[in-house]
């Protein structure tokens, strides 16, 4: 489900370093006026454009100038504080709110990723991660302007200003975004994230490998934004002569802060728990990695050296770790999905990783069993597809996890069987002696075996076999047997 995270990545977000100002405040009492003016919420745009208010205030043409000259002040100390060398000047543009949103209304109609958060959205809508009434793209945009901040454009190699907001409050958020820029011309941004990606569109038979893709791509949106938020704290903190690296409170409070939102953030607070673990999951998640990576290997490993040998997958920035120990997962061999569901059409694929289970188990048992669980992941993907000639059916959905052990993948298709009462509006349990539906309303306590639930949308089938957890909604009893079949197999032949 990395699609979200990928489509998102394209804008400029501000949420994350806003609420850092808010905390560094918060905890060290700084007086310099660099830390202790918090960032503003943009102001509100005129009801009847999507464009500048008439009442905004604008900075003016010094402050501009003076704005553009600390650039290069704040290009040397990220240079500095990253140990990444600064091959040429930043370009710099000071930019007006009606550049911003009509950039954000472009990439939302034309991005190639935007074009699949429809399919996204649906997805994650039969997961139970969003609302069934839930508009993610009227979401995503109200968000976006609600949260825009100066950026860097890896594209045009330049930095963007804003014209609205005072350049003090800007210039943290410049020291992130100046971090990027150091990235991109050591390494190349585009390239190298591309380098995690795989088009699985044109994919008949997508490989392992084209799965793992998505987790790739997540783990190292996370390094970049990690490093770049690195460089913020230590921006922000170098008056009080403090940085992150004697200051590692500091990280599990941002950690914690990021997922509150701040007062003004009001499209951020009434979100679902996914979209706001996913909106800063880099951010969050990727702040935690690299200051691991500093304690135990210094600037060297956990800047430029991750960039050489990045992290594969969630799990392994959720716990560096296994990033540090070099854990080599095996991939799990997926089924013949072009012969099994020759009678559907395909929707989507793609991976189910650490990071997303460890949001599903939040969700529907709590933060305690999800950290207690999600670091049992070991694997994971779906298929979406509906039936060949109806596209009004309900959509698809084969689930495949794998676990650290048998136990484990019993607790999770425990969380799992009790999530139906949450996504359905009617879900029963049948009965294996009679094939009748059980009129509890409660999912099963222990789960071995084959279950079965009747929902409005159709069968639910949850079947826990080892390490590995099946789950088929809406499939055919011929489709489901036949995958069933087809996944245990391999997943025995791996095991063995």
């Amino acid at each position: 489900m990395t699609e979200f995270k990928k489509f998102f990545r394209r804008f400029p977000f501000q949420f994350p370093t806003r609420l850092i100002l808010i905390v560094l405040v918060a905890g060290f009492g700084c007086a310099q006026k660099r830390v202790a003016q918090q960032v503003p919420p943009p102001p509100e745009a005129s009801p009847t454009t999507a464009g500048e208010s008439s009442t905004e205030t604008k900075i003016s043409p010094q402050e501009a100038q003076e704005l553009f000259r600390s650039v290069d002040e704040i290009l040397k100390f990220a240079s500095t504080d990253t140990g990444l060398p600064i091959h040429h000047d930043v370009k710099r543009r000071l930019t007006s709110r009606d550049e911003v949103v009509a950039y954000i209304q472009k990439h939302m109609a034309e991005d190639e990723d935007a074009q699949r958060l429809r399919r996204s959205e649906l997805v994650l809508k039969k997961f139970g991660l969003l609302p069934r009434d839930f508009n993610l793209q009227t979401f995503l945009v109200g968000l976006l302007r609600e949260q825009v901040a100066g950026y860097y454009d890896p594209h045009t190699k330049a930095v963007n200003l804003l014209n609205w907001i005072d350049p003090e409050q800007q210039k943290p958020v410049l020291a992130h975004e100046l971090t990027h820029a150091l990235q991109d011309q050591s390494f190349g941004l585009e390239k190298w994230m591309k380098a995690g990606a795989s088009d699985l569109e044109d994919k008949k038979q997508p490989s392992p490998a084209d799965i793992e893709s998505d987790e790739v791509f997540a783990a190292r949106q996370a390094v970049i934004e990690g490093q770049a938020m690195v460089v913020l704290i230590d921006y922000s903190l170098a008056p009080t002569g403090k940085s992150l690296a004697d200051s590692p409170q500091m990280v599990e409070a941002l950690k914690a802060g990021m997922l509150v939102g701040t007062a003004d953030s009001v499209q951020f607070q009434n979100a679902p728990i996914y979209l706001k673990e996913a909106v800063t999951f880099a951010y969050r998640y990727g702040l935690d990695f690299e200051a691991e990576l500093l304690s135990k290997g210094g600037k060297a490993k956990a800047f430029a050296g991750v960039f050489s040998n990045p992290p594969r997958s969630t799990r392994q920035i959720m716990e560096p770790q296994t990033y540090l120990s070099g854990e080599r997962i095996a991939p799990m061999r997926l089924p013949d999905f072009a012969h099994d569901f020759k009678n559907y059409d395909r929707f989507d694929i793609g991976a189910i990783g650490e990071f997303d289970v460890a949001v599903l188990i939040d969700q529907y048992a709590g933060v305690d069993m999800s950290k207690r669980l999600y670091p049992h992941w070991r694997g994971g993907y779906y298929y979406a597809a509906r039936p060949k000639g109806d596209a009004s059916a309900a959509l698809a959905l084969l689930y495949v996890s794998r676990w650290s052990n048998g136990e484990k993948a019993e607790e999770f298709a425990d969380v799992y069987a009790k999530s139906l009462m949450k996504r359905y509006k009617r879900a029963r349990k049948v009965l294996q002696s009679d094939a009748k539906p059980d009129s509890s309303t409660s999912a099963a306590d222990i789960l071995t075996g084959e279950h079965t639930w009747l929902t409005e949308e159709g069968p639910v089938v949850i079947d826990v076999q080892g390490d590995t957890v099946l789950v088929a909604e809406s499939l055919d009893e011929v489709t489901t047997k036949q995958v069933e079949g087809e996944v245990f197999a391999k997943a025995v032949a791996d095991r063995n």
